[in-house]
């Protein structure tokens, strides 16, 4: 299978959709500016990821010692030990007892799983994927189906703008308001070790909270990170010692502080208040949702009337027939903007997304032709939350 190209014309997720789908073995090339990123598959599993560029702080022995899951000196001793032995740095850890095979293993997981949805956020580059033999390491790695990192990676790039707004610095300290509720006996993490049901909930596909809301929900993660607070520690620290990676960290720290428990302080030594800013979206939101839902209705009429297949002159040949990449990709973005734009009006109307997107058809949002890449097959929907949906093209 031939695969080469640039990120412009193929996105990440559709790559990562059709080595999957595919099942496909050998290993992805990813190219953007300084960055070089290499992804393992196996049989369409993901096996491995590993930043040819990684900076020196990113490598596992860095990881572990700013964990506080090993010292400075294991790590230099373990270093020296792998330079006569040429046995792996983790290995040299296990065997001296400085670190669990367990807990090497989650945050080698966590290592791939950073580098694999830092790949979302890229604008542009350039991907090569090379059909080869790959070994797959199951006691470091436990292999990742391309569609749960799709959903997941999907997850991250639609909530990080609502996460930066709280979370803008590394820089930001945190303090404690008020103590949080007891943990809800019927949650069964709760027996687990904080640190193991944390990482859980942060790569699990159905995460479950004891207090649902959007980004205002109570679970291992956010337990997690309010233990961690203290004063003088940083967004970055933070980060570190919660062993669950940048964004799940930044979203518990921000469902934290929706909630009151903790407050934040920024570099100057502001604190942030947020009960004007939640009153001004309680009284916000009503007139906002109405002026939101003027506006997708309308760009649906228009996108409707202007980019329909049926009013395309195609010439002689049908539309099922019609095989132009360009045509095609420029169709399909027209679709896809109908589609995501009556998911939003459904949304608003109703509270919560739809389970399939042919009741889109049924309410009188969309028509049946509509729900189809052009021309053949259908796309690829699901509801993720009463929020949040994955909407892919189908494998051409």
């Amino acid at each position: 299978m031939a695969l080469t190209g640039t990120l412009k014309d193929f996105g990440i997720a559709d790559i990562l959709q059709l080595i999957g789908q595919q099942q496909k073995t050998g290993v992805l090339y990813l190219k953007s500016k300084e960055q070089e990123v290499q992804v393992f598959f196996r049989d369409g599993n993901i096996v491995r990821a590993e930043s040819v560029t990684r900076k020196k702080k990113d490598l596992i022995g860095n990881m572990l010692v700013r964990a506080e899951l090993i010292t400075e000196q294991q790590l230099e001793s373990a270093l020296e030990t792998q330079k006569r032995t040429l046995k792996r740095v983790g290995d040299v850890l296990i065997s001296t007892g400085a670190i669990s095979a367990q807990k090497l293993k989650q945050m080698m997981q966590l290592q791939v799983t950073e580098s694999l949805y830092g790949l979302f956020l890229w604008k542009a580059g350039t991907y090569e994927f090379k059909q080869e033999e790959v070994q797959a390491d199951s006691e470091s790695i436990t292999p990742l189906r391309a569609e749960s990192v799709l959903m997941e990676g999907f997850r991250m790039v639609d909530e990080w703008p609502h996460v930066r707004k709280k979370i803008s610095s590394e820089a930001m300290t945190f303090e404690r308001l008020k103590e949080l509720p007891a943990p809800n006996p019927k949650n069964k993490k709760q027996e687990e070790d904080d640190f193991d049901a944390a990482f859980d909930d942060a790569f699990s596909e159905e995460k479950k909270d004891e207090n649902k809301g959007e980004f205002k929900s109570i679970g291992s993660a956010e337990r997690r990170v309010y233990e961690l607070v203290a004063p003088g520690r940083d967004l970055r620290k933070l980060v570190d010692l919660s062993c669950m990676g940048e964004f799940e960290t930044s979203k518990a720290l921000v469902n934290l502080l929706n909630l009151e428990y903790i407050r934040a302080h920024h570099a100057s030594g502001r604190a942030s208040s947020v009960g004007a800013a939640n009153l001004l979206v309680r009284v916000g939101g009503v007139v906002a949702r109405a002026v939101v839902t003027v506006v997708v209705l309308a760009a649906l009429g228009f996108v409707g009337s202007r980019l329909r297949p049926d009013t395309w002159d195609l010439g002689d040949d049908s539309a099922s027939s019609f095989a132009d990449p360009a045509a095609q990709r420029l169709l399909a973005r027209a679709q896809r903007g109908r589609i995501e734009a009556a998911l939003e009006v459904f949304r608003l109307e109703k509270g919560a997304l739809p389970e399939r997107l042919d009741v889109l058809v049924e309410v009188g949002l969309l028509q049946q032709e509509d729900l189809r890449y052009p021309w053949r097959e259908d796309y690829y929907y699901r509801r993720t939350s009463d929020r949040q949906f994955i909407l892919l093209s189908p494998l051409r």
